[in-house]
């Protein structure tokens, strides 16, 4: 039965009656490519009036983590398969950490065979590329490659459940409580709008999966299984580049939306929409006004130093800061001023030291702030130190 379901998903490809979404989450119609250039999609609009009409709702803005927006965000509901974010991470982190390899293999077990929603039909011994599968799971939000991910990082679901648990609570995830790795109805499973929005934020730190998270279309099983993203915004709203859609009937319509433009990346969390319609206007109007409203700028580097230190060996030591981003106001920019602040230094100072701070001010208002570190250390002048630099002192005199 499962293979003949395959025929037909390459027999649908061939007849072009794409994208696919037999597999997908979301038994929506597709929105039709005419409104791919339609302005609905690009012209953005200054404000809109709120609350939305959705459960909970969140904009974040990503290199500052500033909360542009927020409604109920820290009430607790169902999000479904946008669960699948933390089930992304840890792969992600397992890939770039090295225990992970994309053109490693991952067999199928039962437990992931037997997996009902969104699937690519996996059957028991099947084996997948990491590559592959995680296309599957990032763009059609398949249960069945998320537990089979689970038991290859973990050995069980549970255990990686209880890994999922853990990554939460080290990002400050206070209102969420993962049991499964895939998102289905579960009682006692459920998160936040900002805590969707950290773990996103979190997730975006690992650049390599936009190359699947960016996939409108796309085959696994040698181009005979066709996969069409759940994500309507990555086809029609400029800049989109994640992350993950989810819905059950408990859930209702969950996204978290990611979208960069001019050098500002946005994340929109939607939670508990009727309608995937509602979930995606929801979205777009939270990422038009990110982005008709503010910019992030990265100011000057200013050179400072070297800086006294009192009873040191050397007597100063030279110091170094990374500017930082700084989320302004559209046409603020030029407001943005800065001063620094280095403390009477004394030994000893150590390499990599915080000695300081550059402090950033918009009309007044503290936004953002630097450390001014040790480039070079200095240890305490002894006395021992002292009696022999008058000596050479004295030497080289005569």
């Amino acid at each position: 039965m499962k293979r003949l379901i395959k025929t037909v998903c390459l027999i649908a490809a061939v007849a072009l009656i794409l994208p696919l979404s037999a597999f997908a989450e979301d038994e929506t119609a597709v929105f039709p490519p005419s409104q791919a250039t339609e302005p609905y999609w690009y012209v953005t609009a200054p404000s809109f009036a709120g609350p939305l009409p959705v459960r909970a709702a969140l904009l974040m803005e990503y290199s500052t983590g500033a909360v542009l927006y927020a409604q109920n965000e820290n009430a607790r509901y169902p999000i479904a398969s946008v669960t699948k974010i933390m089930t992304t991470l840890l792969i992600a982190e397992a890939v770039d950490e090295g225990r992970l390899g994309l053109d490693d293999t991952v067999t199928a077990g039962e437990a992931a065979a037997k997996m009902g929603g969104s699937q690519i039909y996996l059957e028991a011994g099947e084996r997948f590329s990491v590559r592959d599968l995680l296309k599957a799971l990032v763009v059609v939000s398949a249960n069945d490659a998320a537990v089979a991910f689970a038991e290859h990082l973990a050995g069980s679901e549970e255990s990686f459940v209880a890994m999922m648990n853990g990554r939460a609570e080290e990002l400050g995830m206070q209102n969420t409580v993962f049991k499964n790795c895939h998102g289905l109805n579960e009682e006692g499973h459920f998160s936040s709008a900002l805590d969707v929005a950290l773990m996103t934020r979190e997730l975006l730190k690992h650049k390599f999966i936009l190359e699947f998270t960016t996939i409108w279309t796309d085959t696994v099983r040698n181009g005979s299984f066709g996969l069409a993203n759940t994500n309507k915004l990555i086809r029609f709203y400029g800049g989109a580049n994640g992350m993950k859609t989810g819905f059950t009937d408990l859930a209702k319509y969950c996204l978290s939306g990611t979208a960069e433009r001019d050098g500002m990346q946005l994340i929109a969390v939607i939670i508990g929409a009727e309608t995937s319609d509602i979930r995606f206007a929801s979205a777009k109007k939270l990422l038009d006004y990110g982005f008709a409203n503010y910019a992030v700028t990265v100011p000057q580097k200013q050179e400072l130093g070297p800086f006294p230190v009192s009873g040191g060996y050397n007597g100063f030591v030279k110091v170094d800061y990374a500017p930082p981003s700084v989320l302004v106001s559209k046409g603020k920019a030029a407001s943005l001023t800065s001063s620094y602040s280095v403390p009477e230094l004394k030994a000893p100072v150590k390499e990599g030291d915080v000695v300081g701070s550059v402090d950033y001010y918009i009309d007044g208002e503290h936004v953002a702030r630097a450390d001014v570190c040790a480039l070079t250390g200095d240890k305490e002048m002894t006395f021992f130190d002292e009696f022999f630099r008058i000596l050479r002192s004295a030497l080289s005199f005569y």
